[in-house]
This record gives structure tokens, sequence and C-alpha cells, in this order.
């Protein structure tokens, strides 16, 4: 495996920028820029400069590269792993209704093979994450891990971008199977919030609309908890978000953040799906828990490749996460850094919801305001 990476600015930048990566003879292109990048000529662009390489990425919140974290930037990593090594499948997601179709479609696509694992990259808004994810599951062979994240906007949860083989726009998912013969997989996802206030009983919800808690609409209570941060939602809502709890008031590991609100029926919509007679907690945190939380994420993945060797590894941390840590935004990328070691590549993206399984399975989950990581091996 031979990787290599490139920064540049968002507009404006020169095909001559990206000469370095044509050095290593790449076969699949990780492309993770601000909105600003996805202009309606990036594919074409990078397809003529690159007309045989697997293309895929997405619009951020905050691109994440080896210098560690940028901001209206196009962060490139050329990877060269072989032929075969990657299976690409593209699809036009139809609306919100259309979430979990759309993931049949690419599933089906990919066909039921055993991969390594599967890349997942779609919009960040106008989706249910949790009704992709179960479509593609659906399609795929048991226990393949599927990886990945909703692309961002800056946190303006207004309009994002997904590149593929294919075409860009605001209205493609892409997945990528990992030929297990070529590379091996490392995954990990951790959080950091803590939760605060009461537990809440979901009363009414219908896919990832949460309508009422404990009877009461959901947009009144989170209003009364948000106080002075209430005239900024949805973005404030990226502060605050909740914790799933079952119906024995046991926690499921699983945080939903906010993507948009109803205020004509009082309700949230959710990066995820909800359930009725389930509770819902709301969540803050420290600086220092969400670098932990990181670090646990990258011990997690760091565990697949051994000794240590050379590695691939792909973070998409919550906007959400961002804005809590303002200025020491970096901290968690080096401390995932640290990690990995001088043979470790970054990249990735800060997003609108992140995609890996729990940790120690293959079970895959929406998460929100997580850190999670995905590492690629070289097949010895």
């Amino acid at each position: 495996m031979r990787i290599t990476q490139v920064v540049v600015a968002a507009r404006d930048w020169s095909d001559d920028a990206l000469a370095p990566l044509r050095v290593i003879d790449p076969d699949w292109l990780l492309v993770f820029g601000d909105v600003d990048a996805f202009d309606g000529t990036l594919h074409r662009r990078l397809r003529a400069l690159f007309p045989n390489v697997v293309l895929s990425g997405c619009s951020t919140a905050g691109e994440i590269s080896q210098r560690g974290v940028s901001q209206f930037s196009l962060v490139i990593t050329a990877v060269q792993l072989g032929g075969g090594a990657i299976t690409h499948a593209q699809t036009r997601l139809r609306g919100m209704d259309d979430s979990e179709f759309a993931g049949r479609r690419i599933g089906q696509q990919l066909g039921r093979h055993a991969y390594a694992g599967v890349l997942l990259f779609a919009p960040g808004v106008e989706i249910n994450g949790s009704a992709l994810i179960r479509g593609l599951q659906q399609a795929l062979a048991p226990a393949v891990p599927i990886c990945g994240g909703l692309a961002g906007d800056r946190g303006t949860f207004t309009q994002t971008f997904v590149l593929g083989d294919e075409a860009e726009g605001s209205d493609q998912v892409v997945a990528l199977g990992l030929n297990p013969g070529v590379v091996t997989l490392g995954h990990g996802s951790f959080g950091g919030w803590q939760p605060f206030g009461p537990m809440r009983r979901v009363t009414r919800a219908e896919g990832n609309v949460l309508y009422e808690l404990d009877g009461e609409s959901a947009l009144a209570i989170y209003k009364r908890y948000l106080g002075e941060y209430a005239d900024q939602l949805p973005a404030s809502g990226l502060l605050f978000p909740f914790s799933m709890v079952d119906g024995a008031r046991t926690e499921l590991g699983l945080i939903r953040t906010i993507l948009g609100v109803h205020e004509g029926d009082g309700a949230l919509i959710l990066a995820g799906e909800v359930q009725e007679a389930k509770y819902m907690q709301m969540m803050h945190a420290r600086t220092d828990a969400l670098v932990e939380g990181a670090v646990a994420a990258a011990e997690s993945a760091y565990k697949a490749g051994g000794a240590g060797g050379q590695s691939l590894s792909i973070l998409v941390s919550c906007v959400g996460r961002k804005l809590v840590m303002g200025d020491r935004v970096d901290e968690e990328v080096e401390a995932v850094a640290e990690v990995f070691g001088a043979s470790g590549t970054l990249c990735g993206f800060y997003s609108n919801g992140e995609i890996s399984p729990f940790l120690d399975t293959t079970e895959c989950k929406l998460h929100n305001q997580t850190m999670t990581i995905t590492s690629l091996y070289p097949r010895p």
C-alpha cells in the first residue's frame, strides 16, 4: 500500500497542485472538502487527471489531514492498493423516504461478498441514516462491517455533497467494498459526552422525527433546556445531543443529534431513528472527555494492525464535537495520530453523522457526536 496526500484551497486550486498524487500511480482517491469545492466541476476535473482511479468522498464541516484540522480546504488522499481492491457502487437518493431503498440499491450493486468492510458516504441532510444502513445491511453478506459518514456543510444543515465514480451531487450515495485479500480493516467509535437532566419517554416518533417526549412537544421541551441557545436552532442542537436509553433505562451506546426542526409540528428531526417507548436524555461535553473518547476509538482501530505497520485511517468526527472544542479541536486529531505513529496516514472530515460498528462487533449503527475511525492495513 502506497499513500500520498495534498491539501489545497477549496477554490482556485490548480491541476499542477495535484501532481504529487500521480507519482504513486494511485487506484483510489479519497476526497474531503469544503462545500465550495463541490462547484459542479470537481468530478470532471479529477476524472480528467485520474481517468482510471476510483473516486470517493464528500463535503465537510471541517477537513482532517496529516496536518490536522483545516477549513475551506480540499484534502485529497491518493492510495495505491492494487487492482481489484475496491468495488464501487453509487445511487441517487430520492428524498428521505427513499433512504432504506437507496441502501438496498447500493448493496445489490456490491453483491453478497465477504468484504473486509464497506465504506459508505451519503448526504447529511434530508436523509434517514439509520434506514440507509438498514437497507444496505439487508443486501450485504452477514457480518460485513460498514463504516463512513454523512456529509457536512460547515454546520449549516442546508446542502451537502457526495463524490463518486459517476458524479458529484447533493443527492448521491456512494459505497466501496474492500477486498479482504488486499486489506484488513480495523474500526473504533467512542463519544465522551455526559448525560444531564431527566430521562424522558418517547411517546410519539416516526422514523427519525421525534414529536413528543412524556406527551409534550419535543421541540418545546428542548427549547426550555436550551434557553438562549434556542434561537440558534438547529445549529445549537449540536451542543446538546440526546442519549438513547432502552425501556429498562439502560444506555444503548447511541447518541442522536438534531438535523432540523418542524416548528409547526413541534418536532425535532434527528440524524437517525428513535423508537416509541424508549427513553432519551440530553447530553453535554467537555473537551478533555472528547479527546479521551477519540483516543479510545483509535486504540480499538489500531488493534487490527497487529504490530502497527503502515495504515490509512479515515477519521469521521461529528461537527458537534468541533463546535464544543473550538480552538482545541486539533487536540483530538493529534491524540489519534500519536496512537498510529509515523507509519499511519490520517484523513477524514467533520460530519453530520458517523457510521461504524460498535466496539468489538460488526453490528453497524448510525452514531452522532462520536469520533469513528476506520483503519486499513495491507494484507500480509
